[in-house]
């Protein structure tokens, strides 16, 4: 049974791996390899040029430093606040705590096409349009699914730290600060994940504030490159896949943290 399972998982990953290793491929093709027939999985000749080529053709250094930024800013942000959030609601007694619990997970049924065209009247009218305060801020404002996250984890950790640090004279902020945030390592690894893959691949947010293309991100310089260039498939294949490696090196440097915190959120209730 469990070599049929493997079996099963392993023929899964591999479908699923398939369009990753055609990506690959292709970018290393010549254009008349790219829809060839059977599929020349391993290209004759090998053309790592086209990563030089394709990179060349427009800013993408300048939109991959715009992208970190957002991006970096995004996962501070959504760190702090969420796990606040959810440290008052875990760790902290206070009247109407489940109610506010329950209505900001009550939000998560709120469509985010919902509230696009508000959110950007109220942006346009501060004079926020064609800079990268739409795309950092909001990071700032805890997100639901985060602060449940966050609450389930802290709901997992030993109350008497929070008893041993308050005789000991530390504050509140203290206790979150210094105790109950290093040892939230795992549920801190999958937010960040989440959040840096989110604002990485974002692509509606900034096709709707920035119109200056040096403000651009990542996702709006590759829409650029296929209307500009005509598709070239070779060459927005390997566009792409370079817009991937920074995601990939996340998650094989803190996938552990990423499993750990999948297991632990669900630990309390």
């Amino acid at each position: 049974m469990n070599s049929f399972l493997y079996v099963l998982l392993t023929a899964g990953g591999l479908v699923i791996l398939v369009p990753f290793i055609w990506m690959l491929s292709t970018s290393l093709k010549i254009p008349s390899q790219v829809f060839a027939w059977p599929i020349e999985w391993i290209p004759k000749p090998v053309k790592f040029s086209n990563y030089v080529e394709a990179l060349s053709m427009r800013p993408f250094i300048l939109y991959y430093g715009n992208t970190f930024f957002i991006t970096g800013l995004a996962v501070l942000g959504q760190v702090f606040s969420s796990s606040i959030v959810g440290y008052s609601l875990a760790r902290l007694r206070w009247r109407g705590n489940n109610l506010v619990f329950a209505l900001i997970m009550s939000t998560l049924m709120l469509p985010e096409i919902v509230r696009m065209i508000p959110t950007f009247v109220i942006f346009s009218k501060i004079g926020w349009v064609d800079t990268f305060l739409p795309l950092i801020l909001p990071h700032f404002f805890a997100g639901a699914f985060n602060v449940f996250l966050f609450r389930q984890f802290f709901h997992s950790l030993p109350k008497d730290l929070d008893e041993a640090a308050t005789v000991d004279g530390a504050s509140l902020f203290g206790i979150y600060w210094r105790i109950i945030l290093p040892l939230s390592k795992p549920v801190i690894g999958i937010v960040a994940i989440n959040t840096f893959r989110y604002s990485w691949n974002d692509f509606l947010h900034p096709l709707i504030y920035l119109n200056d293309t040096k403000l651009w991100t990542i996702t709006l310089g590759l829409r650029a490159f296929q209307q500009e260039f005509n598709i070239d498939w070779n060459l927005l294949m390997a566009a792409s896949a370079t817009s991937m490696l920074p995601i990939l090196i996340l998650f094989v440097i803190a996938q552990k943290y990423f499993i750990q915190g999948i297991v632990f959120t669900g630990v309390k209730g």
